[in-house]
């Protein structure tokens, strides 16, 4: 009996795994994510499945997903009827918990409700996501955080603004059109309307980009393309954008030009801008916002190991992506950090600085990138097992 007693003293504690990352973007959520790395850790766990005691925190920096992670974290999710980008009908969903709510953009004005092969880059409008973030108010949220990343738009957040009580008017003093190519036809701006709950209320606008709202490296130039945008509206969204900001500094005085080249202010269209100038938003990138809203810190402080990932581990992770806010955090605690990833594009170098030991991407289990999507969930733990087996003997 005392050998027996023994023995079970000295059984090896399960090691503890935290598995924090993003989505595979067109395969996987980030909640299926940790579902199928869970199941391939314990089935390849050397010790078998009791020697891994596996935590799920499904993460986002601000743009898709954001909504979804919230909820996985213990927020009520909430839906209400705006005006998507082309101006109909969508359903949107934000998460709220207590008097804090997690507002999505996209979830408005995103990408996904265009139809397939369809883009507006001159006419899409933010106004849903304006109707959104009066939802999470009349909610009795005090504290938003606002992720903003995966949109169809580029009006600067002007749809937002005027959704939330701004007056936009043209020369005729006519409201002006929806989507940035109108904002051409923008003669005076009037924000006195806007929601008297916005004073009394926090938001964090929450990227994963920095950009300013004009010139080479703002919201037209880099990201219009993406959204169907040719060189001439690249041209014409971008002096349109500069306008807007000028009919601003009018209206406001000059902390609206400062606004135009603070970070953060193009991203998702400009949306940034719109939510410095009018809703009084301050900036932070996006995956440390959302790690203090899921409880990371907490979670961190009982793992031995953390695993985070998303579709594609290349340069753009490097700069404000979640598996890079993640094994920042991570490594300051002094805890190991792998990866799980669809495609690779970082050199081992380059993941070690970034404070990531190994990555396992799919494509090293299949090397044809349709079948990799196609067969994400399956693949993945397989990609896990690996994984057990070279972290956790």
């Amino acid at each position: 009996m005392a050998e027996t007693g023994r023995v079970r003293a000295e059984a090896k504690a399960p090691t503890r795994v935290l598995i924090a990352a993003d989505k595979f973007k067109g395969s996987l959520t980030a909640v299926q994510v940790a579902e199928h790395v869970a199941a391939g850790l314990r089935r390849g766990a050397p010790g078998g499945a009791g020697a891994v005691r596996v935590e799920a925190l499904p993460v986002a920096d601000g743009g898709d997903g954001t909504v979804d992670a919230a909820v996985a974290a213990g927020f009520e999710r909430r839906e209400a009827r705006v005006t998507g980008p082309l101006g109909e009908p969508v359903t949107a969903a934000y998460a709220l918990r207590g008097e804090v709510a997690v507002v999505e953009m996209a979830e408005a004005s995103g990408l996904r409700h265009l139809p397939d092969g369809l883009f507006a880059p001159l006419a899409a409008t933010t106004y849903g996501s304006g109707e959104l973030l009066r939802a999470a108010l009349d909610a009795g949220a005090r504290t938003v955080v606002f992720g903003v990343g995966g949109s169809a738009t580029t009006d600067g957040g002007a749809g937002m603004l005027a959704a939330l009580g701004a007056r936009l008017l043209d020369a005729a003093g006519e409201p002006v059109g929806p989507g940035g190519g109108a904002l051409r036809e923008l003669a005076t701006a009037d924000l006195s309307g806007l929601d008297p709950r916005l004073a009394d209320t926090e938001i964090v606008l929450a990227s994963d980009v920095d950009n300013p709202l004009t010139g080479p490296k703002g919201a037209a130039a880099v990201y219009g393309p993406q959204k169907g945008a040719t060189m001439a509206d690249v041209v014409l969204l971008d002096g349109a954008l500069a306008h807007y900001a000028a009919v601003l500094e009018r209206a406001v005085g000059p902390r609206a030009a400062e606004y135009a080249q603070a970070p953060g202010a193009g991203a998702a269209g400009g949306i940034g801008y719109g939510a410095l100038i009018g809703l009084g938003a301050v900036f932070r990138p996006g995956i440390e916002v959302m790690l203090d809203v899921l409880g990371f810190a907490p979670a961190l402080e009982r793992a031995d190991l953390v695993i985070t990932g998303e579709g594609s581990l290349d340069e753009q992770t490097l700069h404000g992506k979640a598996p890079a806010g993640v094994a920042a955090a991570a490594r300051a605690r002094g805890v190991e950090v792998v990866a799980v990833c669809g495609r690779l594009a970082l050199t081992p170098a380059a993941l070690a600085g970034a404070g990531i030991s190994r990555a396992y991407p799919l494509t090293a289990l299949e090397p044809d990138p349709a079948r990799c999507i196609a067969e994400a969930g399956p693949l993945l733990e397989r990609a896990a097992e690996r994984l057990a087996a070279d972290f956790l003997a």
